[in-house]
């Protein structure tokens, strides 16, 4: 390569590994031995623009190696990112802008938080995935509104985890041929050479997965990586991988080894490192021709907005009314009001399970959101989450707005977070509820990143019956609600479920709506006062209750029974769909409900009782189930666990009687 070249890529080398060590903490073998590969993908093959870098049409670039994120930071330093000098010296410090690993919305440029190795590369699926979804339904003949690539960048870590399998499976399935990943394959993990523990042939497996596989030999070969890219971009068919064989810690005295990957080199190694490279800038300064010539390459990358912004003004003139619901799906334009209100009456007055209600406030709302799209991990007939009338996306046709996952619950999620971090699409995927622990840490990146996620849980509970214990969800419900920014609906009607979805769509951050199989009756005063998260569904006949039933989902309609054969007219049912949004109220909101001076309260729910401390305190009692369920009917199931009225009067009465309230007969 040329010597601009060279020193340009050392430029970014080395910014990183200085601050790195002057953080004394950091991973700076994957900057030193990937900055060649990316380099080519930033300054030669990737549509961005520095200027704006939420441009829409830009290419998205995904740093699946999180932990390699110096060197994005010194890439998006040097490609006038606005991550100034100072940032790069405040690497891994509290508050800065560039964090240990990436972080969506903390730094320009940064497409996706990652870190967990492997959820980038799904994520980028996700991103591809979104691309070709609005290609498909807004491109015109010689008008291309959406045409823009996908780029991620992994290591071997992302090659050994389950989410990358699952993934590029469904990518070659669906033939993403936007979809571009660089692969540093440097052979070398934490624990040392990979060979004790990987020796995949992971070429073979993802051409066996329909992607082009592309090999560099040479990961200092800019040229060479540059060659492949423009190779994969030729392939609209399938996705690619392109292999590079590069060396960890390249130019360090501890190029490779394990030495190098996840702690800093040392500052007399850090001086040897710039001898090797021959680098000549001062600490956290490009030489000038280098700043030269970043900023050369960054004059003519600024263009591709204004580019873009032609197509834009053509389109718009040729086509007003697409382009006014591109803009719709861009912008994310909710429905009005009273189109939500609808949703409270179109699930009848039937017993029902809330599955089923779920099914048709989904389906309405796909009639209310053309951007609304989603799919489930091979349970759509049962999670109820098909679009009717909607299409089936496919490598054949990608208008359709149901997503076919297949048993891939963690990469669903995870491209289900990318999907909605590109813009356009609302959300959601479904399957089982004890299955979300398969997908928990992509819950938990969308609840990180703060993302209007909907996540359709069902068959809750001891509820699903005979399937067993393996399938009769017990903790996930504490589970999920101790993830922070993740609310947990969990609805006992058909307007509960409605509330659900409501505060799904036009609230912030992520949503599970957890539903139940089996039949559930409509439940008296339910409805839009679920969006408080907990509510008085059945008063008690003074101010200050002597006893407070508080239940979810299923087992509300066991509280009012409760209350009933109880006798008492003093005992108030509260319905807790979704603790979460009830913690947001008020104080005095919450004291109306809960009135801190009755202490005689029981929780009513068919999971751990370990969320409902907070609620039920020292004196109170539980109708909870703390082990595992068995394989039975439903029916046979809530009786022997004890969620049947006689067990709620006695531990309600019990609960009374140890509080010294009353004394019920």
């Amino acid at each position: 390569m040329d010597k601009t070249t060279r020193n340009a890529i050392n430029a970014a080398r080395v910014l990183a590994v200085e601050a790195i060590q002057k953080a004394n903490s950091g991973h700076p073998g994957l900057p030193l031995g990937a900055a060649p590969a990316a380099y080519a993908l930033f300054a030669r093959q990737m549509n961005h623009c520095p200027k704006n870098p939420s441009f829409f049409n830009r290419d998205r670039f995904v740093l699946s190696a999180g932990h390699g994120s110096a060197l994005l930071y010194s890439l998006l330093h040097l490609f006038g990112y606005g991550i100034t000098k100072e940032d790069l010296m405040q690497f891994r410090a509290l508050g800065s802008r560039t964090p240990g690993h990436p972080e969506y919305g903390r730094t320009p440029g940064v497409e996706t938080s990652t870190g967990p190795l492997g959820q980038g590369v799904a994520n980028a699926v996700g991103f591809a995935l979104a691309e070709s979804m609005l290609a498909a339904r807004f491109n015109k003949e010689g008008l291309n509104l959406v045409d823009h690539y996908t780029f991620a960048l992994c290591g071997d870590g992302c090659m050994e985890e389950g989410i990358e399998y699952e993934a590029a499976s469904l990518a070659g399935a669906w033939q993403l041929g936007k979809l571009i990943v660089l692969y540093d394959a440097n052979d070398i993990s934490i624990e040392g050479d990979i060979n004790i523990t990987f020796r995949d042939d992971v070429a073979r497996r993802h051409e066996a997965q329909g992607w082009q596989v592309i090999k560099v030999p040479d990961g200092e070969d800019v040229d060479a990586v540059e060659a492949a890219i423009k190779l994969a971009k030729a392939d609209k068919t399938h996705p690619s991988l392109i292999i590079v064989k590069s060396t960890i810690g390249y130019g360090s005295p501890k190029a490779g080894s394990a030495d190098c990957h996840g702690a800093p080199l040392g500052s007399d190694a850090v001086k040897e490192t710039k001898k090797n490279l021959g680098y000549t800038g001062k600490p956290f300064e490009a030489p000038a021709d280098v700043v030269k010539h970043y900023a050369e390459i960054v004059d003519n990358l600024n263009k591709s907005e204004a580019e873009w912004n032609k197509v834009v003004k053509a389109y718009k003139a040729a086509y007003p009314d697409e382009y006014e619901l591109f803009n719709r799906f861009v912008r994310g334009k909710l429905p009005a009001d009273e189109e939500f209100e609808e949703l409270y009456s179109i699930v009848g007055d039937k017993a029902d399970a809330t599955r089923n209600s779920s099914g048709i406030i989904l389906n309405k709302l796909a009639e209310l959101m053309p951007n609304l799209v989603g799919g489930s991990a091979d349970l759509g007939p049962s999670n109820k989450t098909y679009l009717k009338n909607a299409g089936d996306y496919s490598a054949e046709d990608r208008s359709g707005r149901n997503l076919h996952f297949g048993i891939r619950e963690h990469a669903m999620a995870a491209i289900c977070n990318g999907l909605t971090l590109h813009g356009g699409f609302s959300a959601f995927c479904g399957t089982f509820f004890v299955f979300s622990d398969y997908m928990k840490n992509a819950m938990r990146m969308s609840a990180l990143m703060e993302l209007n996620m909907t996540y359709v849980l069902t068959h809750d509970s001891i509820g699903v019956g005979e399937d067993g214990p393996t399938h009769q969800p017990v903790e996930q419900l504490a589970g999920l609600r101790t993830i922070p920014g993740l609310k947990v609906f969990r609805p006992a009607d058909g307007r509960e479920t409605a509330a659900a979805y409501v505060s799904a769509i036009t609230g912030h951050g992520p949503t599970c709506i957890v539903c139940s199989r089996q039949n559930l009756p409509q439940v008296k005063n339910s409805g839009e006062d679920a969006l408080f998260g907990g509510y008085i569904v059945d008063d008690s006949e003074t101010e200050t209750p002597d006893l407070i039933l508080m239940a979810s989902g299923s087992e509300l309609e066991l509280a009012v029974k409760a209350k009933k054969a109880l006798g008492n007219g003093n005992v108030r049912v509260v319905s807790m769909p979704c603790m979460e949004l009830f913690e947001k109220q008020t104080q005095k909101y919450r004291d109306s409900v809960l009135p801190p001076k009755v202490r005689a309260r029981v929780a009513i729910e068919a999971g751990c009782s370990a969320p409902w401390g907070k609620y039920v305190g020292l004196d109170g009692g539980y109708v909870c189930l703390d082990t595992f369920g068995a394989s039975a009917p439903a029916e046979k199931l809530f009786e022997i666990f004890g969620f049947t009225v006689d067990n709620v009067v006695a531990v309600a009465k019990k609960t009374i009687s140890r509080c010294k309230k009353i004394t019920v007969e």
